[in-house]
This record gives C-alpha cells, sequence and structure tokens, in this order.
C-alpha cells in the first residue's frame, strides 16, 4: 500500500511539471522555439528531473516508512516514562536512567526529555514535551519547564490550555507576574470548556490581585461568576469579588 501510494504521488508531480514545461497548441504558443529551448537546455531539465524524483522518493521513504517506525520506537520508550509519571516519580519520568524489562530483554530507560529531543518528529515526542516541562515544573526547574512546553504547538482541547497554564504557572514562581497573567489568560481562551477555561480565569484574577490590580482583578472575577458560576472554582466567587473591592476602594 505504502509502495502505491508513493508511485501515486511521483506520477502526480511528474504529471504536474509535465504540464507546466509541455506546450499547448490552443495557448499559441511558438513550438519551435519550445523545442529549442529544450535542446538547449536538455541537460539541466534532465537533471532537474531527476533531483525531483529523488526528493519524492525521500519523502515517501520518510512518510511510509521511517516515520512510522520512529512512532512506534517513541511510543515504546515513552510507556515506561508515562508510569513514573503517574506516580509522581517526576526525576525519573524526565530522565530516565533505570533498567527496566521490555519483551526483547532489560535495557535502559528514557526520560521524557530524551524521548523530546530524539523523537520530536514524531506525535509521541512531541507530546514528550509537555511532559518533560510538566515534570520540570514539578522539580522547580522553572526556566526549563517553560523552554520545553513551548515546545509543544499540539492542539488538544484539554492538553493544549493546560501546557500553556502551566508556563503561567512556571512564571509566577519566577515571579514574573505579567508573564503569568498573560498566559494564564491565553489558556483560558485556548479551548473554551467549563473545565479549564475557569480553572485559568481563576489563577488570572489571583495574580492580578498580587499586582494590586484590583479593577482587572474584579473583572476577571465577574467573568469567572457570570459565565462559570456553577464551577467548583467560582464557588467562592462572592467572597473574592467583595475582597478586591474593598482593597481597590471600588464601588
Amino acid at each position: 500500500m505504502a509502495e502505491q501510494l508513493a508511485q501515486n504521488e511521483k506520477e502526480e508531480i511528474i504529471e504536474t511539471v509535465e504540464e507546466t514545461v509541455e506546450p499547448k497548441r490552443s495557448e499559441g504558443l511558438d513550438l519551435g522555439g519550445v523545442e529549442f529551448f529544450y535542446e538547449k537546455n536538455k541537460k539541466a531539465i534532465t537533471y532537474g528531473g531527476g533531483a525531483i524524483l529523488a526528493i519524492v522518493a525521500l519523502f515517501s521513504f520518510y512518510k511510509f516508512y521511517w516515520l512510522p517506525g520512529q512512532e512506534k520506537e517513541a511510543a515504546n520508550e515513552a510507556f515506561f516514562a508515562q508510569t513514573y509519571f503517574e506516580k509522581d516519580s517526576f526525576n525519573l519520568a524526565l530522565n530516565g536512567g533505570i533498567n527496566v524489562q521490555t519483551a526483547d530483554g532489560p535495557k535502559t530507560m528514557m526520560g521524557f526529555k530524551d524521548i523530546a529531543d530524539s523523537y520530536g518528529s514524531t506525535k509521541t515526542g512531541a507530546v514528550s514535551n509537555y511532559y518533560a516541562g510538566i515534570c520540570l515544573l514539578r522539580t522547580g526547574q522553572f526556566e526549563e519547564a517553560i523552554s520545553y512546553l513551548e515546545k509543544y504547538n499540539g492542539s488538544d482541547e484539554m492538553l493544549a490550555p493546560v501546557a500553556i497554564g502551566a508556563i503561567g504557572d512556571a512564571n509566577m514562581e519566577l515571579n514574573k507576574i505579567d508573564e503569568a497573567i498573560k498566559f494564564y489568560l491565553k489558556a483560558a481562551d485556548k479551548s473554551i470548556n467549563s473545565f479549564t477555561t475557569p480553572i485559568y480565569l481563576k489563577k488570572a484574577a489571583f495574580a492580578y490581585e498580587q499586582k494590586a490590580n484590583y479593577t482587572e482583578a474584579l473583572a476577571t472575577y465577574e467573568r469567572l461568576k457570570n459565565e462559570y458560576g456553577k464551577t467548583s472554582e467560582a464557588r467562592e466567587v462572592e467572597k473574592y469579588i467583595a475582597r478586591v473591592k474593598t482593597l481597590g476602594n471600588i464601588q
């Protein structure tokens, strides 16, 4: 199947190239001029066509053979890292380095950091950036956590906002409150839903309070109340609203 797909792709590209250079009588082209051009540039055109075929062959090998193999390897490596992540063993999940038993015998386990770096072109490698970032965040390595979380560009409606929100958490730990607010609000709006959105609205409002920006804190709490009043994050929102009104002397 892969070979047939690869052959089809080659034929489509060759047809496209041929349509581009083939003279069409209906367009009133000077066929003699085209033939002269071909004879004069035959070597370049021939080698150019060979280069196109080589590129197509390389792309087909990458897409249909190499990448699926890499994906399988990455998934096998991530299985052990995921197991330790779920046990809150974040250093092991991040760095690996211990011996684990596999169907092929014992081997040294890879952590999420190595999986992300070694298999970055795969889906598993991409999501490993997220897991590595969370591990780094949970072990107090905030700057490095941000660098890995920023590499994750997935579109999952739950994971994507959590990754952005985690960058906000790392910035809060670094006392970069303005940056934290920016990422909390971005996380809140990344995927509008009743789970992640109220979490990051509340975090943004708390961060505004730390900046003594009570006007924005109030506006954010009121959005939480009005749009997500039935969620657990809004359970004490009236108390928060009263507090910022008092602190900010807001009527």
